[in-house]
């Protein structure tokens, strides 16, 4: 059954140790910084009870984001679903509670991976996917060791000592996207490990309120925002990230999913179609987003007068291409969908397209911010300290006077660039510039595998079979 969102805010308040600034939070449902942007993703959990949202995010009493795809048609109905969440936070909010429903869907569709030589977590993981739908939980993950890794003083997380109920685990995890929002984390490792590296071979699932488990925040552009009319973005959907750190917490046999075994640890990613599922999303999330960044350059031509100049109509069209490339991205991976397990997993989207999409992504959203930055110019720097000055009795007649354009108040037009800046030039909008140059991981990975997942055969035999076809001595 769905969760309604005032479920979800609930299931927050349950002695979680979040630390912030020095600061103990105790009800992050409640802290200024981050009671809006809960309340963001409680809206997500209401949608559902949308009766024009609900047959588009909802499946057999589930939401569709967490069912096993068995057909193109269903793989397209998901990416449905993806759009409607995505729309909701403009793309902005990224770890939503689809985000992991899918890759645990993923999970679901091929569980004979987690089957290792000495471990077997086949029936965890389809538990972990039953959990997840059945609950409508949202759960966030953490995959990324600390920069010290594992030196000397190992600081990765790891597995320090085993039990007859479970294990326990000490050590860090970074990068925890959405961590402080969620029911639950997903906690493992996606890189390769070495053959014998057995103590950091270890995924399993734990609740937030776990003994021994902190999250500790990054710094919250929520916190920071003075109104939604000055930052409409970051005062609203910061989804945050969060460093992990487990001090001997203690994890029970049924959520361990892969133990003591690297190379079960690493396939559950890469064998399964859980991180094509993520790419679904994500990529859809981000068709979106250039959206939103483009509706943005055309608001913000016309208020500055310049949308009929053509060097000013070419530049959206450079926008409206690329906004064309994101979707192309999707519907391609779609329509070049993969049986799992000859059909007995369902399907997944385009191996191939899917991974090409990680570098398109990384490399375009950098130049959409850039191309709509120069469309705005000048206009960005010089605005008001805050919304309180349209409204002071002196201040107020004067600046809607030299702010206002012919045919745009003052207020709209400032209440326009204000959205413009948080999403290209604040703090918030950095760390998503940032976040989308790697947010599949560093370019050096994915790059590599597109070598192995691409179809660089055909392009070699095609370049080839030229060669092949004339000598020295070939006349015309």
């Amino acid at each position: 059954m769905t969760r309604s969102g005032q479920e979800y805010l609930e299931g927050l308040r349950d002695g979680r140790e979040i630390w912030l600034d020095g600061e103990r939070v105790k009800d992050v449902t409640a802290h200024p910084a981050f009671r809006a942007s809960a309340a963001s993703f409680a809206g997500l959990y209401d949608l559902a009870d949308d009766p024009v949202h609900r047959p588009v995010l909802v499946q057999g009493g589930v939401r569709r984001a967490g069912a096993v795809p068995r057909s193109y048609e269903e793989l397209v109905a998901r990416r449905r679903a993806f759009r409607t969440t995505a729309r909701a936070s403009y793309g902005f909010l990224g770890r939503t509670p689809d985000y992991m429903a899918a890759g645990a869907a993923g999970f679901a569709a091929a569980p004979a991976v987690f089957t290792g030589d000495a471990f077997d977590g086949a029936g965890h993981a389809l538990a972990f996917h039953r959990r997840l739908a059945e609950g409508d939980l949202h759960t966030a993950f953490t995959l990324t060791d600390p920069p010290s890794g594992r030196g000397e003083d190992d600081l990765a997380l790891r597995v320090v000592e085993e039990r007859d109920g479970g294990i326990v685990v000490r050590g860090a995890k970074t990068i925890g996207t959405g961590a402080v929002f969620a029911d639950e984390l997903l906690v493992g490792t996606i890189e390769p490990l070495a053959a014998d590296d057995t103590e950091h071979a270890v995924t399993f699932s734990v609740r937030l309120d776990t003994p021994g488990l902190k999250l500790i925040s990054r710094t919250s552009y929520e916190e920071r925002s003075r109104s939604v009319f000055d930052q409409p973005l970051s005062s609203r959907y910061d989804e945050n990230d969060a460093l992990l750190v487990c001090e001997d917490v203690f994890v029970p046999w049924e959520r361990v999913l892969t133990y003591r075994d690297p190379a079960t640890t690493a396939a559950i990613w890469w064998q399964t179609p859980a991180y094509l599922n993520f790419v679904h999303q994500s990529a859809t999330r981000f068709w979106t987003k250039l959206e939103f960044l483009t509706g943005l350059a055309i608001l913000i031509t016309r208020s500055n007068g310049t949308g009929d100049l053509p060097p000013v109509t070419q530049a959206i069209g450079r926008l409206l291409g690329m906004v064309a490339q994101a979707k192309a991205f999707v519907l391609a991976a779609e329509a070049s969908y993969e049986e799992v397990d000859g059909g007995r997993g369902g399907v997944r989207p385009g191996q191939e397209i899917s991974f090409a999409q990680r570098i398109m992504a990384g490399e375009l959203y950098p130049r959409a911010v850039q191309d709509v930055k120069l469309l705005a110019g000048g206009a960005l720097v010089q605005l008001p300290a805050s919304g309180r000055d349209l409204l002071h009795p002196e201040l107020g007649p004067l600046v809607r006077r030299y702010f206002a354009t012919p045919g745009h108040p003052a207020e709209d037009r400032v209440k326009l660039l204000k959205l413009a800046w948080d999403a290209l030039g604040s703090e918030f909008a950095g760390r998503h510039e940032q976040y989308e140059r790697f947010y599949h991981g560093a370019p050096h990975v994915y790059l590599t595998m597109q070598t192995r997942a691409g179809a660089a055969e055909e392009c070699e035999s095609l370049a080839q079979a030229c060669l092949d076809g004339y000598g020295l001595g070939t006349t015309r």
